[in-house]
């Protein structure tokens, strides 16, 4: 679905990612861990088209590295940022709408606004209030459904959980479940290493730019060294 290859990126004079390479396959749930400043968001910005990239991206065999961000986002590609980026002055359901694709009807992919709803009860009862007065959580829940409303094959999430409670984060860790399970790619980035551990199928390790583990999570569950290293505080 997703193949980098040897992947740099810089902001200014700094050299940010030093060659990372790594896969995400149909239908996977792919974790990225590390510390923050290694390089997990910015190995996102790259593949979205936000920051340059210097290497190879492909999507579904074809190179999509040098593509603005939204040629990226129309070829099926979706991004959810740490920071949310909702539209505070607008309704829940206009946030919504605007994440379909142009020519997109509601309903057309596999999620429509109404599944959305379903998923998330908030989002419902609160559907015509602006989305500045939803909570932190509200607000993260939004955004995920924003991008899965485009239909995306492949989805990258950033730090979902972040500053969620346990009884939230729960149910981030379902959505992203049920996304798998409809078939959609995931490059989960999180610091939270029991979610990454419970849902992921494969996980890449960042440190200092590049990868530096790569396997399932048993088998980093089976590595003290590389958790020591590069995970724990």
């Amino acid at each position: 679905m997703i193949e980098v290859t040897d992947m740099h990126a810089y902001y200014g004079k700094s050299h940010i990612l030093q060659g990372v390479t790594m896969n995400v396959q149909e239908g996977e749930i792919v974790a990225l861990l590390g510390r923050n400043g290694v390089g997990r968001s910015t190995t996102c910005k790259a593949i979205m088209g936000e920051v340059i990239p210097h290497g190879s991206v492909k999507f579904k065999g074809q190179e999509i590295a040098g593509k603005k961000a939204y040629e990226v986002a129309n070829l099926g590609i979706g991004y959810v940022p740490e920071n949310r980026d909702i539209f505070p002055g607008l309704t829940t359901r206009q946030n919504l709408t605007l994440g379909l694709k142009p020519g997109q009807k509601d309903g057309s992919g596999r999620w429509s606004m109404e599944s959305m709803f379903e998923m998330f009860e908030n989002l419902k009862r609160r559907a015509d209030v602006e989305a500045s007065v939803l909570s932190g959580g509200e607000q993260q829940m939004l955004t995920m459904c924003r991008t899965l409303m485009g239909d995306p094959e492949f989805v990258m999430i950033d730090e979902p959980t972040e500053g969620l409670s346990p009884q939230m984060v729960q149910k981030v860790a379902e959505v992203l479940k049920e996304i798998a399970k409809r078939g959609i790619s995931t490059l989960l980035v999180e610091q939270k290493l029991a979610i990454a551990m419970d849902i992921a199928d494969r996980v890449y390790v960042m440190g200092h730019g590049h990868v530096v583990f790569e396997g399932t999570p048993a088998e980093l569950k089976d590595r003290e060294d590389v958790r020591k290293e590069w995970l724990e505080v």
